[in-house]
């Protein structure tokens, strides 16, 4: 610890003591807040280079991409997970069967609940029961570790449970990237949002979409950015977008994508399994002492009366979600985080 933050995995977190609140927002490194103010300055100057956030998209898509363990030709460029799972359950075939888990987050489930005008019908198994009856299923909709809960679905079962079937899988990561050290180049599509545990600025996602689904989608949102040479698809037709995913590619978001160009390289640049042995490590030892069931999760939910209350006035921040407390530990939290959340419960 310093006087500025803390100095973690070579960068500073200036509000990283009793922040236990990444599941809702992660703490931008340092580098990412003066690489903000910078651009703002050049914003009031009038002075913004535009076509110099290409190479934060790049570098963003690229981050994902290695995260993820999908290939970077896979992935586009979004808003909001909403924004392009609607994509996704657009292009379902009419009557398709989907399951998920009971209180998945809805930005998961509602953009295929909401095709029910064609007889997509969305199903609630609980989680090993979906991951057993999997195959029985057109899609699999669902997030790896919960947002409520922190609880991890077993993705190597889900995995067996649907190899060499038809059964589309469509895993949200966004509870997990940046933590979890994944692999899944399997999955049929990923996405995640970039402001949680990717902690960059709110206002950009990125979805990775495997070919058998890809070539179903239409881009319903096309612009000249999702175009072959976007600066050459600026004005007039005909249509000419990108051969890969960036076809379904919105126009970057600024400060949010320059932010992610910053995070998710440098995210990606570390030791995945160390950092998830540090962030699941400071989570385990709170789930132990107060006698919490294990789950191999950055994520715990606590079932504590008055929780929420007694971490307001320790000056804790977390969050309330499912009538319990949520934290989350990230790579900027410590031991002393740990400490001082018991020393408030007690």
């Amino acid at each position: 610890m310093t006087a500025a933050g803390r100095e973690v995995f070579g960068a500073r977190f200036p509000g990283a003591a009793g922040f236990l609140n990444s599941p809702t927002y992660g703490l931008p490194p340092h580098f990412v807040v003066d690489a903000l103010q910078g651009c703002i300055a050049r914003w009031q100057a009038g002075t913004i280079d535009v076509p110099s956030f290409d190479d934060s998209v790049r570098a963003a898509r690229d981050g994902y991409a290695t995260l993820a363990g999908v290939p970077g030709e896979s992935v586009t460029m979004g808003s909001t997970v909403s924004g392009l799972l609607g994509l996704v359950a657009a292009a379902v075939p009419d009557g398709s069967r989907v399951v998920t888990v009971p209180g998945e987050f809805t930005s998961t489930t509602f953009p295929f609940a909401a095709q029910a005008a064609r007889g997509v019908t969305v199903t609630e198994l609980p989680a090993p029961e979906l991951v057993d009856a999997a195959a029985q299923f057109d899609v699999v909709a669902v997030s790896l570790v919960q947002s409520a809960t922190g609880a991890v679905l077993d993705t190597d079962a889900l995995r067996r449970s649907v190899d060499g079937t038809d059964t589309i899988t469509v895993i949200d990561v966004t509870q997990a990237l940046g933590w979890k050290h994944l692999d899944l180049s399997w999955a049929d599509v990923t996405v995640a949002a970039v402001y949680k545990w990717l902690m960059a600025p709110r206002g950009t996602a990125f979805m990775s979409v495997r070919r058998r689904v890809s070539r179903r989608m239409t881009p319903h949102a096309a612009n000249w950015y999702g175009g072959a040479d976007p600066w050459q698809s600026i004005y007039g037709l005909p249509l000419r977008l990108a051969d890969d995913a960036r076809r379904f590619d919105l126009s970057p978001a600024w400060f949010s994508v320059l932010g992610a160009g910053l995070t998710l390289p440098w995210l990606a640049s570390l030791d995945r399994s160390a950092v998830e042995r540090h962030t699941v490590g400071l989570a385990d030892r709170l789930r132990t002492t107060l006698d919490l069931p294990a789950e191999e999760s950055a994520i715990v939910s606590l079932p504590v009366d008055g929780a929420a209350d007694k971490l307001a006035r320790a000056g804790i921040r977390a969050a309330v979600r499912a009538g319990a407390v949520r934290v989350g530990f990230h790579l900027y939290n410590t031991d002393d985080d740990v400490d001082s959340l018991l020393a408030a419960l007690r």
